[in-house]
């Protein structure tokens, strides 16, 4: 009997749990995904490595709200079941609450397993691999350089002005601030072009301006101007200056160790710098303390158990509860920002879930000691 009551519970829980998790994680991917259209407005990235790269950070978004999602689940859950007089049947049965408590904690450890693969592994390996597009990913959108009466510095080093763009696609009075020898050829500090007119060819990979100079300034401080009635400057394979540079929650799990040990180790994102080794160690702390707070608010939702409907405060103790579970998952994430500080912060971080949770479950033993009713 036990066996279905456990799979029924599962069954519910997990009902609750992946519609919350789905509606929730659509609504905030939505809203990022809105963020990153800069990658194709402004940084000219295709649409192709805009979607991948939109689609590849949905694990960090489920990462994040997995704690979140099992709180509500557990909740609605127990609700359900003593809606539905469900619990009732239960107890009469013989069954002792902490028999329930121990299925939940069960299911918050399978949960916690869950997400600790997420961030220890699939998250930083699937963000790397998105800074990777977009760092290998070259200037599609060529057009959005040339934007009318706006200073485009879309390119590294790259300054380009157009005072007006008819909708032939016809640039009127082209200023172009070269610092990077992107267009122009090397060995000029910098280079200034002025054009009264030009376009873009057809296939994308030409700027042809007409009717203007060019302005060299060498390493000396020598300036050469060049007048021209007609030149084409090559576009293909410019890229833009979106930030390729791999960030630490994109750095594997193991790199991110070694160089908590080792910090002169030669490893991405490690240097023996106070500011990196404080941001190496909140996110390691992110990714083995965040998980250990699903088990605690297993238990903390059980305490649902110990109301009943019809009682004095059973609808007050519903909020009380959740809003008991969000102050900790809310705590959790600001505290693991000072959890690199220093080892008494990451003592205190780790404490929590870990002196808390066998504190939680004696509490609960001793309040259902007494409720066996076999």
């Amino acid at each position: 009997m036990k066996k279905t009551i456990y799979k029924y519970i599962f069954h519910e829980f997990t009902r609750y749990f992946i519609t919350t998790l789905f509606a929730l994680s659509v609504i905030v991917w939505t809203v990022q995904a809105v963020n990153h259209l800069d990658l194709v407005t402004e940084d000219g990235h295709a649409f192709t490595i805009y979607f991948l790269y939109s689609l590849l950070t949905l694990s960090k978004v489920l990462t994040k709200l997995i704690p979140f999602c099992f709180l509500i689940a557990t909740v609605l859950t127990i609700l359900k079941l003593e809606k539905d007089n469900e619990l009732i049947a239960l107890w009469t049965s013989g069954l002792n609450k902490i028999y329930i408590v121990n299925h939940f904690l069960r299911i918050s450890l399978l949960v916690m397993f869950i997400q600790m693969i997420l961030t220890f592994s699939i998250n930083p390996t699937l963000l790397n691999f998105s800074r990777t597009l977009i760092k290998n990913s070259e200037l599609q959108f060529v057009s959005s350089m040339f934007k009318e009466k706006q200073f485009n510095d879309t390119v590294e080093g790259l300054t380009i002005f157009i005072d007006e763009k008819t909708d032939d696609e016809i640039l009127k009075n082209v200023f172009i601030r070269d610092e990077s020898q992107t267009l122009t050829s090397v060995g000029s500090k910098s280079t200034t072009i002025y054009a009264k007119s030009g376009y873009v060819s057809e296939d994308n990979k030409n700027l042809i301006l007409i009717n203007g100079n060019i302005q060299k300034l060498d390493n000396s401080g020598n300036i050469s101007v060049i007048n021209f009635e007609k030149t084409s400057f090559n576009l293909f394979g410019i890229a833009t200056k979106s930030i390729s540079q791999t960030k630490v929650q994109e750095t594997p799990t193991v790199k991110i160790l070694k160089c908590l040990i080792n910090p002169f180790e030669a490893e991405l994102n490690c240097n023996p710098t106070t500011k990196t080794l404080v941001n190496l160690k909140i996110e390691i702390n992110k990714r083995f303390g965040m998980p250990l707070f699903i088990p605690l608010l297993s238990l903390v939702c059980s305490f649902l158990l110990a109301t009943q409907k019809g009682k004095k405060y059973y609808n007050l103790n519903k909020y009380f509860y959740f809003f008991v579970g969000f102050v900790i998952l809310a705590l959790a994430e600001i505290t693991v920002r000072y959890s690199g500080i220093s080892w008494n912060f990451a003592f205190i971080y780790y404490l929590v879930p870990i002196g808390m949770l066998p504190l939680f479950y004696l509490i609960l033993i001793r309040k259902f000691k007494y409720e066996n009713l076999s």
